[in-house]
């Protein structure tokens, strides 16, 4: 018999992150809908799913911060990443007057233009995922939702508008979390998780060797630690594997100083945008 591999995804069916799942794995994975983030991390930890994908970014939003603190205490691995471009539409199960909006917390930012001039008294409800805001919205006569085309297809809701997102570019990246690192495939990327205090030279020290050994950097992100006051977590995303001569260099100067260094994984960077 044939082995499937188990994909923890956010679910339910038809969100984003389920599509970005379909297009990194196929359709030979079995896709396991998940109510969180924190789930899908747990989920993959103790090896009830192979592999997991989670919103890491959005073009227009930035960093999904849950995502990259949940990483702080995980010993999970990103093993590849996949960016798609992201249509948001708006859909009703009836004629009635909209009262209230479901969808997840990024896309009402995602479609703040769009929402101000169209609904701008009606209340916006946060839901755990764009699926799940029109399923909701399938049981509530005077709500409307926001997700992808599949989701209205999938719980019988009428879109009346489409692409209302404020980018046309608008782009969201997901990464592939798993339990073991992957080799290197020739155009790689590797992230990094460092613990710093915030004292003068600090994010110098930090960067610096990258400048110095050639290594361009993809991302930038600073987070609270949650552990002690002023202190922070950054995460980093450059490219090259972990098994470059010059990104084993960085890595290894960086770790002799008084910086605490994660290693979150090297993985192939994501292919093109379509699905």
């Amino acid at each position: 018999m044939l082995f499937r591999s188990k994909v923890g995804y956010l679910g339910p069916e038809g969100t984003f992150t389920h599509q970005a799942a379909i297009k990194h794995f196929g359709y030979a994975a079995v896709g396991i809908p998940l109510v969180t983030v924190d789930e899908i991390f747990r989920e993959v930890a103790a090896e009830a799913c192979q592999y997991g994908v989670v919103p890491v970014e959005n073009s227009t939003e930035g960093s999904v911060s849950h995502t990259l603190d949940t990483f702080v205490n995980s010993s999970l691995k990103i093993c590849g990443e996949c960016e798609l471009q992201v249509h948001h539409n708006f859909m009703v199960s009836s004629e009635g007057p909209i009262e209230r909006i479901y969808a997840h917390e990024q896309t009402f930012g995602q479609c703040r233009k769009w929402l101000d001039s169209h609904y701008p008294s009606a209340e916006r409800v946060v839901a755990s995922s764009n699926a799940q805001g029109a399923r909701l919205a399938k049981e509530d006569a005077s709500a409307g939702a926001i997700a992808a085309e599949v989701a209205a297809e999938l719980y019988g809701l009428r879109i009346t508008a489409k692409k209302i997102e404020d980018s046309p570019e608008n782009t969201t990246r997901f990464l592939v979390i798993g339990r073991e690192s992957v080799g290197a495939s020739g155009d790689d990327k590797t992230s990094i998780m460092v613990l710093t205090r915030n004292r003068p030279g600090a994010l110098y020290e930090l960067l610096e060797p990258f400048h110095r050994h050639g290594i361009s950097l993809t991302a930038l992100e600073s987070r609270p630690s949650k552990t002690a006051k002023w202190s922070y977590v950054f995460f980093i995303d450059f490219e090259g594997h972990v098994s470059d001569p010059a990104v084993a260099a960085v890595l290894e100067e960086i770790q002799k100083g008084p910086l605490e260094v994660k290693l979150l994984g090297s993985y192939p960077k994501a292919l093109s945008l379509s699905l």
